[in-house]
């Protein structure tokens, strides 16, 4: 996972009055959420070659206006995943604005009233001038956590991964609940044991679509594995060279697993 922070090459700022210039970068989506890219791999002004739904103004990147557009298009652009693989910077900063994306497709009408929307002059918002509701940019926040017992870690089958073996115990967080309530409740109902010692670790923004993911290791207490047989298939506990890892460490998910390792 990347471990710099956005704001090493990002400042935050936004309008939706501001157009791109050819020396801009500009961040253009599909509906897919897939990001175009050059034949460098490189960001491109090509807005005139789409039909664009909009071009909004979303602050500085590597020292330029940054720019998040969305067009229809039924080409292939390229998806995230694959943009981590060969540039790290283009990825952090293209999470943030796909999400800004989503956003502002989202939210153009209020929810509430159907009035269009606008945007707020201090907040990254869009607030309804007819029933004042404010609708700002959505995250939902997730914990994901390595279970550790001995010298062995707990990881599962889910079963909607269909490239994935086994993988950490992850969930979103309810409304009404705490973190930790959401770790201890996910892991009694994915695999029915009871877990101490949680200790949160880092976090990871994860757009895919829209989470926060919340890193944290704890220990097995007690119960008998006991998977739900529906979400979780399987559950097991590895050593550490029995563990497959992913082919990609874009996730928190693999920082966690080899937190374990290392501790071992």
């Amino acid at each position: 996972m990347i471990e710099k922070s956005i704001y090493e090459n990002y400042q935050i700022d936004f309008d939706d009055r501001i157009t791109p210039t050819a020396d801009d970068y500009t961040f253009i989506f599909n509906d897919d959420r897939e990001l175009y890219l050059d034949s460098n791999k490189e960001l491109a002004n090509v807005l005139d070659d789409f039909d664009v739904n909009f071009c909004f103004y979303i602050g500085n990147f590597m020292g330029k206006k940054a720019f998040v557009a969305n067009v229809n298009s039924d080409e292939s652009f390229y998806p995230l995943y694959e943009v981590y693989e060969f540039n790290k910077d283009l990825y952090l900063m293209g999470g943030k604005a796909v999400l800004i994306n989503d956003w502002y497709i989202s939210h153009r009408f209020c929810g509430r009233c159907a009035t269009p929307t606008e945007l707020d002059e201090k907040d990254m918002m869009l607030k309804c001038p007819k029933c004042g509701q404010n609708h700002y940019p959505r995250i939902a926040p997730a914990i994901i956590v390595a279970i550790r017992k001995d010298d062995k870690l707990l990881m599962a089958k889910h079963s909607y991964h269909d490239n994935i073996r086994f993988a950490l115990i992850a969930g979103f967080v309810e409304p009404g609940e705490t973190i930790e309530d959401a770790v201890h409740r996910e892991v009694l109902e994915e695999v029915g044991i009871k877990i101490k010692n949680l200790k949160y670790e880092r976090s990871q923004s994860w757009p895919f679509p829209n989470s926060l993911m919340l890193g944290f290791t704890a220990e097995y207490d007690s119960g008998d594995i006991k998977v739900d047989g529906d979400e979780i298939v399987k559950a097991q506990w590895f050593k550490k060279d029995e563990i497959i890892r992913y082919p990609s460490d874009i996730s928190i998910s693999d920082w966690l697993i080899q937190y374990f390792i290392d501790s071992i």
